[in-house]
């Protein structure tokens, strides 16, 4: 086919325009697209290798069904670049993942063609479901397509979305994108041969009046009947699994030929049938060299040079906080045989492949399953073992009642490292870590860190290591440490006690966590005023340091509390003694500086800080409205 002098893409305004185009140039606007995709994530870094791997599935999809009548969902969304490009969002993808700019994700305020956002895994066929419900109680007819895939099928709540549409028997089409195994035969000429029969309207009237004809003959002879279509269909196309969760199994099929791809996504859109699961094979990072020949196929990339595939990565002499638990935690594994690390599908993310190249036969990574992750955590916890489950804090949240229930309650010593503390820059509101603190600060028993440096990172994964008398937690941001000098292995710390770094007279300023840094910075803004700064590091949400709270009370007239965490977290503690312990009544001028009660979307770490209020410039501000000098707080931070 000869190439246009005009890119086809350039006439693709909204998926309609897409339809209108004859099949025989549906190879052309894939390779474009995959082209597009490539240069715009090169300027802005983002999700690579996933979206990559659907660029032929996105076009049959939208080419196939009419969007946005019909319903699609993406899951996790590191699949949805190619979709954005194609609904009218192509003119923007260089402003993925900035401040004002694209979501990195589905977005449901952003295109009515993402009929449902996502920044986690797994929730595609619930939401779907409900969708596909709705549909039916309205009586309309619209499709509603789910594409899962990238791991979200390891979790949990796919299957018991797929075991309750299978019960319901509502029409819902479920699209596999298996990019990491086959989970069926190979894919080939025979297999899409057969996925294409299958799929037709031919065999499904066959497939009907077989079970009408064995329903009507005696049980025995009807049961055998049946289990003879299962056993064939099963025998040529695998897929078993789903069959019995009540699915209509398609596949697997070449998930980059748009030749096997068309013709089985219209007999699933037409089909009458209940719900239908098309497997997919595809190829994660396809098409790109440098993300094919990668171990994780440039699952997540920084700027990058196309012509090579090179990251741009910032300078830094400072390590990760990652690098360091990890770092941490293997010198804190050759001391003890007992320490075990898990992870739910995140072994780089969590610094968890370093570990596991050092203790092979004590690392477990458990896939997307952080319920599982916690209770398995748990298990290990009861049979003498020092379990580490490294999960993000915005993944935590998936495992909450697991965390109560099989830990809290039974005060099992399970160790939580809590990764991608607070905000996160470019992954915005879905992957911030916010709730952590408030979640499990609330829980009787629990011992809750937040480290200010690399240093006390160390420090709280020794003490953590140390601690066996119930679950304790440490936390710690995505990004670079402040550069400080860290001990080859940590000291474990007297559990509930802070510690102050600079001294002071008149302002107390208590940081939970990396804000010290800013508080320091703050402190000698407000010296410049003629205010006496004292800083503190509390180093425990929980249990808070009465004495320290105490004395910071006592001997200051304005006492603050940062951190960076949502409303209800150290700062509600912090009332809760100050009240208790009747320091409130003596006039003391009190502050709680957290995360605004809204999401903060996307934008550089610094901006979103600056937003929050939780720079240094925030807190000075936070101390002259404590004093009742707003006015000249204006004053000072213009100057500043």
């Amino acid at each position: 086919m000869t190439r246009p002098s005009t890119p086809l893409l350039d006439t693709i305004r909204e998926p309609a325009d897409l339809r209108r185009l004859p099949e025989d140039q549906l190879p052309q606007i894939a390779a474009e697209l995959r082209e597009e995709m490539i240069d715009a994530v090169s300027v802005t870094g983002g999700h690579l290798g996933a979206g990559l791997g659907v660029v032929e599935l996105t076009v049959a999809l939208h080419h196939v069904f009419d969007t946005p009548n019909d319903r699609l969902i993406w899951d996790v969304g590191h699949q949805c670049y190619p979709h954005k490009i194609l609904t009218g969002r192509r003119e923007r993808m260089r402003t993925l993942r900035q401040g004002g700019g694209l979501s990195g994700f589905t977005n449901r305020a952003e295109s009515v063609y993402d009929p449902f956002g996502a920044g986690h895994s797994s929730t595609s066929i619930s939401a779907g479901l409900g969708m596909a419900v709705a549909r039916d109680l309205a009586g309309d007819a619209r499709n509603v397509v789910c594409v899962i895939g990238d791991g979200a099928m390891s979790a949990g709540m796919a299957y018991e979305a797929m075991n309750n549409a299978g019960a319901m028997d509502s029409r819902l089409i479920v699209i596999l994108n298996d990019n990491d195994m086959s989970i069926a035969p190979p894919v080939g000429a025979m297999s899409a041969y057969l996925a294409r029969l299958l799929s037709g309207r031919t065999y499904r009237s066959l497939r009907e009046t077989a079970k009408q004809l064995a329903g009507s003959l005696p049980k025995f002879f009807g049961r055998q009947a049946a289990r003879a279509e299962e056993f064939a269909r099963g025998f040529w196309t695998g897929g078993t699994l789903f069959e019995e969760l009540g699915f209509y199994y398609v596949g697997p099929i070449d998930g980059h030929n748009l030749s096997h791809l068309l013709p089985i996504l219209r007999n699933v859109r037409d089909a009458e049938t209940g719900p239908v699961l098309v497997h997919v094979v595809t190829q994660k990072g396809k098409g790109y060299p440098p993300a094919e020949a990668s171990a994780d196929k440039y699952h997540g990339v920084q700027r990058f040079d196309v012509a090579t595939g090179a990251q741009k990565k910032a300078a830094s002499n400072a390590p990760s906080y990652t690098r360091v638990f990890a770092d941490s935690l293997i010198e804190e594994a050759r001391h003890d045989d007992k320490i075990v690390a898990i992870n739910a599908a995140m072994p780089a993310g969590t610094g968890l492949d370093l570990f596991g190249e050092a203790f092979p036969g004590r690392t477990f990574d458990v896939g997307i399953a952080e319920q599982h992750a916690v209770t398995f955590a748990a298990g290990l916890a009861t049979e003498g073992y020092k379990p580490f489950c490294a999960i993000y804090s915005t993944f935590l949240q998936r495992a909450y009642d697991q965390i109560v229930h099989d830990v809290a309650i039974q005060r099992l010593p399970v160790r939580f490292a809590i990764d991608r503390a607070g905000l996160v820059g470019a992954d915005g509101a879905t992957h911030v870590g916010a709730f952590d603190v408030p979640m499990l600060a609330t829980l009787p028993g629990m011992v809750v860190m937040a480290a200010a440096d690399e240093a006390e990172l160390v420090h709280m994964v020794a003490t953590a290591a140390a601690f066996d008398e119930g679950p304790i937690a440490f936390r710690y941001p995505r990004g670079e440490g402040v550069g400080v000098e860290r001990p080859a292995r940590g000291t474990p710390l007297e559990i509930g006690r802070g510690r102050v770094v600079r001294e002071g007279s008149k302002i107390a300023l208590l940081s939970l966590g990396t804000r010290l840094a800013a508080c320091l910075g703050a402190a000698d803004q407000l010296a410049g005023f003629g205010l006496s700064t004292t800083v503190a590091d509390a180093r425990f949400a929980k249990p808070v340091d009465r004495d320290l709270v105490l004395r910071l009370a006592r001997e200051h007239e304005v006492l603050v509390v940062v951190e960076e965490g949502a409303v209800g977290g150290f700062g509600s503690h912090v009332l809760t003694l100050l009240a208790e312990a009747g320091a409130l009544d003596r006039g003391l001028k009190v502050r709680t500086l957290a995360l605004p009660d809204r999401f903060i979307e996307q934008d550089s770490p610094a901006s979103q800080m600056h937003e929050a209020g939780l720079d240094a410039e925030g807190i000075v501000r936070g101390v002259f409205n404590a004093l009742g000098r707003e006015e000249e707080a204006a004053l000072a931070l213009l100057r500043g």
